[in-house]
């Protein structure tokens, strides 16, 4: 009994943490974190569920790397139903040395794509695309994985169900849950590090990791969607603050989106012509509130707006592109704004004069003195003004202006008196 006791005791911890989204420089940070907290904590084993449609090769590499160099056994588990391993993911579920799947997953479609903003012609493509079945390979060979797939994987933008997974050897086990999953790698010996390895998970302390708020926050950067409402506030704020010096807000607001804005431009297959368009919308829309154009400053910069928002992630993956939901709500949103402006303007140049003499023709006021062609005196807007009339008006009566010449007021009678 005592024995028994001491040996559910030893049993380590096993390290859980969700990766759901692109491979960057944040899930990079995020990862090699867990696996340094489990190395320390000598845990059982990290499990890594993983949904992921691909991303950065150098983030995928970094990794691969630090699994391959782990103490402690990686559990990479793609999950739940309905989840992937595309691309990166691929690679990163090939470096663990577990590899397993939820039913109604899928792994594969690791062909390589330009990321960064930079083109590649075919020559480059086919250095990238051997330099990747190589990597690939390598990482099948490391773990006894099938070889002939992955480069299919690579080279065909192969994709397999997780039962295919599983008969053809790319994925060692299938899993419904978390729980199942624990149950099925105890007792299973896996080489880390040229060592054997047997994994003890039954009875473990599971332990979920999450991200650090600034994990998150660089992950959130990631998504071609908030780098573009990002660059958009920054642009806009940053042109409101110099058209209106003082403002501080814009301006305060304006430059830290910009900023933010960048990082994600530095990670995302950006397109420097569609970033000029959206740049030359903002001066179109500024210049339209200066100039009498009739509209034209504002549709220009409406079609400028347009397609430097559909050009300016150059990709053929889906999730490197900016949504055409969030291109038209932007669209509408600075149109309207810049229309609404323009309305106010449009507005105040046929709106009274409420300040100066201009200002007092029309305004109700009481004569003072009998009033006649030869002068009098009225009180009127809270002064007291020299006024004539054509109309002899009596004293106390009620008088509107009509008419200011050289600082006397032209007056008549008027139906409130």
């Amino acid at each position: 009994m005592f024995i028994l006791f001491f040996c559910l005791l030893s049993v380590n911890d096993v390290l859980v943490a969700d990766l759901d989204g692109v491979i960057s420089p944040a899930s990079s940070s995020y990862m090699l974190r867990v696996i340094d907290v489990a190395e320390s904590e000598e845990a059982a084993c990290v499990i890594f569920k993983i949904d992921t449609p691909g991303g950065l090769d150098a983030s995928m590499r970094e990794i691969c790397k630090a699994i391959l160099n782990s103490d402690v056994p990686v559990v990479v588990y793609v999950a739940p139903s309905g989840a992937r391993a595309a691309s990166a993911g691929v690679f990163i579920l090939y470096a663990s040395h577990v590899a397993v799947m939820a039913p109604g997953t899928n792994v594969g479609a690791a062909h390589p794509v330009s990321m960064g903003g930079e083109k590649m012609d075919s020559v480059m493509i086919e250095k990238v695309t051997n330099d990747a079945v190589a990597y690939l390979k390598s990482l099948a060979k490391e773990r006894g994985r099938n070889e002939a797939w992955a480069e299919q994987a690579v080279r065909e933008s192969a994709s397999v169900d997780a039962e295919t997974a599983l008969n053809i050897g790319v994925v060692d086990l299938l899993a419904d849950d978390e729980i199942e999953l624990i149950e099925r790698l105890d007792g299973r010996t896996v080489s880390v590090r040229g060592r054997e390895h047997t994994l003890k998970t039954l009875g473990a302390t599971v332990r979920e990791i999450g991200m650090t708020l600034r994990e998150r926050l660089l992950l959130l950067l990631t998504n071609p969607n908030i780098a573009y409402v990002l660059l958009l506030l920054g642009i806009y704020g940053l042109f409101f603050e110099l058209q209106n010096p003082g403002m501080i807000f814009p301006g305060v607001v304006g430059g830290i989106c910009l900023i933010l804005g960048f990082y994600s431009l530095h990670v995302l297959p950006v397109n420097y012509a569609g970033l000029a368009l959206i740049i030359l919308s903002a001066i179109l829309f500024i210049l339209e509130i200066y100039v009498t154009s009739q509209g034209l400053l504002t549709i220009g910069g409406i079609v400028a707006l347009v397609f430097g928002s559909l050009i300016l992630f150059e990709s053929d993956v889906p999730y490197l592109r900016v949504s055409w939901e969030v291109i038209m709500l932007v669209v509408i949103i600075v149109a309207g704004f810049v229309i609404f402006l323009l309305t106010l303007g449009v507005r105040a140049q046929f709106r009274k004069r409420a300040t100066g003499s201009e200002g007092l023709v029309g305004e109700i006021g009481t004569a003072r003195t009998d009033i006649g062609s030869d002068g009098g005196t009225v009180f009127v807007h809270g002064e007291f003004w020299n006024a004539v009339s054509e109309k002899k008006i009596a004293s106390g009566k009620k008088v509107r202006v009509v008419k200011v010449e050289n600082m006397t007021l032209k007056v008549e009678g008027s139906e409130a008196g």
